[in-house]
């Protein structure tokens, strides 16, 4: 019966792939993937040779039809993104709505995201968290960042090396320079690096030393005393 296959991939150490990750994609007739030149240095590492076909942010929307009439014409599918699993900050969710809407069995391994090793590293609490993935560049980013100062559970973002110091004097602005910040970067790789202390010291040392490299930035939530002391302020003007 035709299926589409969620397939996550290595978010940087090849070694990282599952072996049923590379039995599926063996044994489906196409591979949707967002960066075919990524996917195929993939592919050949673990000799997969099984066809590829482009899709990722820019053809999403015109893929999706045509790609579910293949599915239902009985063709198999997996989908991959470069790094990690597709859907999560990356292009997958249209895809997997179409089909279920469509009476399509859709089956998600598990496997790699960047952000839950960086999660488990930083050492605050995991039994409730927020994710929120990349912040808007500009419409509505400090709307968002007004509302996850006052947020109290852990919670996940990611950067680029590009804005990530633009997001720590933000951070500093919106929750003060003494909450704790855990920022990881190239998970897996050979250059592997966590970043743990307040949100003053991560600005001073990603000032110093050059970002390279998506970053996970996980940031403590906000503490009782915290809302304790805002409320005293508000109330009492100390």
């Amino acid at each position: 019966m035709s299926k589409l296959y969620i397939v996550p991939t290595p978010i940087g150490n090849l070694q990282d792939m599952t072996f049923r990750a590379i039995e599926v994609l063996k044994s489906v007739d196409l591979i949707l993937a967002e960066d075919t030149r990524t996917s195929r240095f993939l592919c050949q590492h673990y000799l997969i040779d099984t066809p590829l076909q482009a899709y990722h942010k820019d053809n999403e929307h015109k893929a999706v039809e045509s790609i579910v009439q293949r599915i239902k014409s009985g063709i198999t599918m997996a989908l991959v993104s470069d790094a990690g699993t597709p859907g999560i900050s990356d292009p997958g969710f249209l895809l997997v709505r179409a089909c279920l809407q469509n009476e399509i069995e859709v089956e998600c391994l598990p496997g790699a995201t960047a952000f839950v090793p960086a999660l488990v590293n930083a050492g605050f609490p995991l039994d409730r968290f927020v994710f929120e993935g990349f912040l808007p560049h500009q419409k509505g980013r400090q709307k968002r960042l007004q509302l996850l100062a006052e947020e109290m559970r852990t919670i996940v973002l990611y950067e680029s090396p590009y804005r990530i110091l633009k997001l720590l004097k933000e951070l500093e602005e919106q929750v003060g320079n003494k909450r704790q910040v855990s920022i990881s970067r190239e998970l897996t790789k050979k250059f592997e690096e966590t970043f743990r202390g307040n949100v003053e010291e991560a600005i001073i040392h990603f000032s110093q030393k050059e970002p390279k490299g998506e970053f996970v930035v996980i940031i403590e939530g906000k503490s009782k005393e915290e809302t304790i002391v805002k409320s005293n302020k508000e109330k009492y003007g100390k």
